[in-house]
């Protein structure tokens, strides 16, 4: 078997076959049938990625878990595009791993694999290059005890009133997004005119990131629930809602996947259109398509979108109609429902 992806082509190059020096366990990986069959183990904060490997009978956590850190040595981190996140998977490998494990780095020059060096130099970590194709580079190095705890990366800051805490790899990491800024005012201006379905009973946060429109959410309901496919997100919101002396349900899901046939009464979403460097309509889509049967009697969909995606066209087919709440040029908050 081919392997698919770029960075998995390499190490089929470099490891054409399972062997005592072929990596046993992949870091952040992306899904590969190719990989699926030569590792024993996969670390993702992805939950679509860990469901994936999980499906073909292998071994998969989340570093947020306690994982499975006794499976073979022999790891291999596939770099992401956050440099930050990067960093703190070496770190978090260093905690976890006995010093001197073997582990091999491996991602795309645009992804920014080619400033692995001066990261592992600027940590104290040797490094060789091993190989490097299909615009890819593989480097190799051994774990260490670091002085910095994986911990630190941890990041505390206030916005609007409420305490947020976030974490490399969460989407708009840090600061306030221009888009989540447009969805909360017009959330405010939606509340105050009685334009939101019923008190704010049931509500569902899809793609919480940090957590601040499930905070903001919170302060007004009750039954909130908050979802997301990124392990750093989820325990964010977790964080971000307990420093608000606020309660709601966080559940690493897929879209809807972790919710059955559950209804509510208002859906709220920043959705995500980039898969790494790529647009990517699919979660987005997806949202939109299956809310109907998320949507209790009256319920609403209100999310919001650069103005550039064509969000408008899976509305009108889903819905068959909607609005537009506030259009900055650059974002758009829409509004959908059912009766």
């Amino acid at each position: 078997m081919k392997a698919r992806t770029p960075a998995c082509q390499l190490l089929q190059r470099f490891h054409p076959s399972s062997g005592a020096n072929a990596p046993a366990v992949a870091v952040a990986p992306p899904v590969d049938d190719w990989l699926a069959d030569q590792v024993e183990g996969v670390a993702s904060a992805d939950h679509s990625i860990l469901q994936a490997y999980r499906q073909r009978g292998i071994s998969a956590f989340s570093p947020m878990d306690d994982g499975d850190m006794t499976l073979p040595s022999g790891w291999v981190l596939f770099w992401p595009k956050t440099h930050q996140l990067g960093i703190w998977w070496l770190t978090w490998l260093c905690e976890q791993l006995p010093p001197g494990t073997p582990l091999e780095i491996v991602g795309e020059h645009n992804g920014g694999i080619k400033r692995v060096p001066k990261v592992l130099e600027a940590l104290g970590l040797r490094c060789d290059k091993l190989d490097n194709a299909r615009r890819c580079s593989l480097f190799a190095t051994q774990t260490q005890a670091l002085p910095t705890a994986s911990t630190a990366a941890w990041q505390a800051f206030n916005l609007r009133g409420m305490q947020l805490h976030s974490h490399p790899g969460v989407f708009g990491h840090g600061k306030l997004d221009e888009g989540t800024a447009l969805l909360l005012d017009t959330l405010e201006r939606a509340l105050q005119e009685n334009k939101l379905p019923g008190t704010l009973r049931r509500c569902l946060d899809i793609g919480c990131g940090d957590g601040i429109i499930s905070t903001w959410l919170a302060q007004r309901s009750q039954d909130v629930t908050a979802v997301d496919i990124n392990a750093f997100a989820v325990e964010a919101c977790r964080r971000t809602l307990a420093a608000n002396q606020l309660t709601a349900r966080v559940l690493a899901s897929d879209v809807y996947s972790a919710l059955g046939d559950e209804q509510f009464d208002l859906i709220v979403s920043n959705p995500p259109f980039h898969q790494e460097r790529d647009i990517h309509y699919g979660a987005a889509g997806q949202l939109i398509r299956e809310a109907p049967a998320h949507l209790a009697r009256g319920g609403q969909l209100i999310l919001v979108a650069n103005a550039f995606l064509p969000y408008a066209d899976h509305l009108e087919a889903t819905f068959g109609s909607f609005e537009v709440l506030a259009d900055n040029r650059r974002f758009k908050v829409y509004r959908a429902g059912v009766r």
